[in-house]
């Protein structure tokens, strides 16, 4: 299991977890699909793990949705799979916010996890 297709199936079992906490405002849900010491990097500054994942995303205000498209994949290791994405964020009350993310996805005794996410706004 090391194709590209194989890649973005585990990619799309987190993320679509994640995207689904992210659009419910659910903080604990989307900080669950992090390892217990993933790094972050949202637009503030970064946190180590979940504690921190569900802070940021409990700050975000209710109506933010998320819509992600994978670009790239890797497979450094048997139990890791790199992700590069575009993800758009949608809110009530503003424009999308339009910005890349990297995602480094492990395999844990609780299943795919994210122990590494960080996001570009690129110009």
């Amino acid at each position: 299991m090391n194709s590209t297709t194989d890649n973005e199936a585990i990619l799309r079992g987190v993320l679509d977890r994640w995207k689904a906490g992210v659009d419910s405002h659910e903080p604990e849900q989307v900080a669950a699909q992090f390892t217990e010491d993933a790094i972050f990097q949202g637009l503030r500054p970064y946190s180590v793990g979940r504690p921190g994942v569900a802070a940021y995303y409990d700050s975000q205000p209710l109506g933010m949705a998320v819509a992600y498209r994978i670009l790239e994949t890797r497979r450094p290791a048997d139990h890791l799979v790199l992700g590069y994405l575009a993800a758009d964020f949608s809110f009530a009350d503003r424009p999308t916010v339009s910005l890349t993310l990297g995602v480094l996805v492990e395999r844990t005794d609780e299943g795919w996890r994210i122990g590494h996410y960080q996001v570009s706004r690129l110009a």
